[in-house]
Formats: C-alpha cells, structure tokens, sequence
C-alpha cells in the first residue's frame, strides 16, 4: 500500500504549501449539540474532517450516548455534521476571529427572522417597480 504509515486522518504531511497561505484565513465554527434529539448513530463524529466531535459516556433523555465537543476551535464549520445528521441534533454556528463570540443569532431568533433589524422583506417591497407610460 502507497500510505502504509498513515493513520486514519492527517497524518499525510504536505510537500509544498500554498502561495497565499499567510493570507488565508480558515473559516471557524462552534458546534451545537441539542442532546435530547440525538439517538447516538455516531455519522457526526465519524465525518467530521477535523476530528471534533466523539460520543459522550453520558445519557440524553432517549438512552443514547450524544456527541460531545473534544477539540474546541477546531471546527472549519464545514456543515458537514449538520448535513448529515438524520435528525437535526447538531449544527455549527460561525464564529468572530477575535473573541469568538457567534456572529449569528441564536437558532429560534435566526429561524424566526428576530436577528435582523429590518425584520422580513415585505411582499410589496420584493416587486419591481412598476414603469410610468409615457
């Protein structure tokens, strides 16, 4: 086999980086897990590309073991977690690059249009206008 040394993930080191890699910036997430929806199929932890998340020796209401976060600032909030997820236990918000701090609203403010200032665009607004006859 070509990779006999190599573990599961990222053990392959690269022979030559990017030219912009000083200026790239990888984007970061914060996973969200609501433990009381999971039944515990692991597709999360097993997909996850930056090796994030493993089951918990915990309970959640249904008997399952849920995810739980292991390597907190590592998510590349790929979405890949929440894609996959059969039944909407997990998601990963966007974070800030100085403090961290979410830069979206809460999930029930975000689904619910509460988070914008403007509020939801209203039918009228979202018609072209109409043109004068001359």
């Amino acid at each position: 086999m070509m990779f006999e040394n190599a573990t599961r993930r990222g053990s392959m080191k690269y022979w030559r980086t990017p030219l912009d890699h000083d200026t790239i910036k990888l984007p970061r997430g914060e996973v969200r897990i609501i433990a009381d929806r999971c039944k515990g199929c692991g597709f999360c932890v097993e997909y996850c590309p930056k090796e994030v998340l493993v089951l918990s020796e915990e309970f959640n209401k249904k008997g399952y073991h849920p995810p739980k976060v292991v390597k907190e600032g590592e998510c590349v909030n790929c979405n890949l977690c929440e894609l996959i997820c059969p039944d909407f236990a997990i998601f990963s918000v966007a974070v800030t690059d100085g403090d961290g701090a979410a830069t979206e609203a809460k999930v029930g403010d975000a689904r619910n249009g509460a988070g914008d200032s403007q509020g939801p665009a209203s039918p009228a607004s979202c018609r072209p206008a109409k043109k004068e006859a001359h």
